[in-house]
């Protein structure tokens, strides 16, 4: 039984090493990255709904700011989840 162990044990880290040399993520790093992007777009976008609708409560414009600062969140939200993965 010991022997068993000994070899996953070997085999794990040959994967690490070789990961490693090939300069790929782990999955737990690739779900983060996927965690930081998605936040990366949904705050600007929430944002944009909040101030929007702040604006358009103070103005009484009906949905007009809510609507350009939504579209600009989205936007903003995107292009900086897009710099993030190009720097990754």
């Amino acid at each position: 039984m010991p022997h068993l162990l000994d070899e996953a044990v070997r085999r794990v880290r040959e994967r690490r090493g070789r990961a490693r040399r090939e300069d790929r993520r782990s999955i737990g790093q690739d779900l983060g990255l996927i965690g930081v992007i998605g936040w990366t777009v949904v705050i600007p976008t929430l944002l944009g709904i909040y101030f929007g609708r702040w604006l358009d409560r103070r103005f009484g414009s009906g949905v007009f700011w809510t609507l350009a600062l939504l579209v600009v969140g989205v936007v903003l939200g995107c292009t900086l989840a897009w710099q993030r993965l190009n720097r990754s």
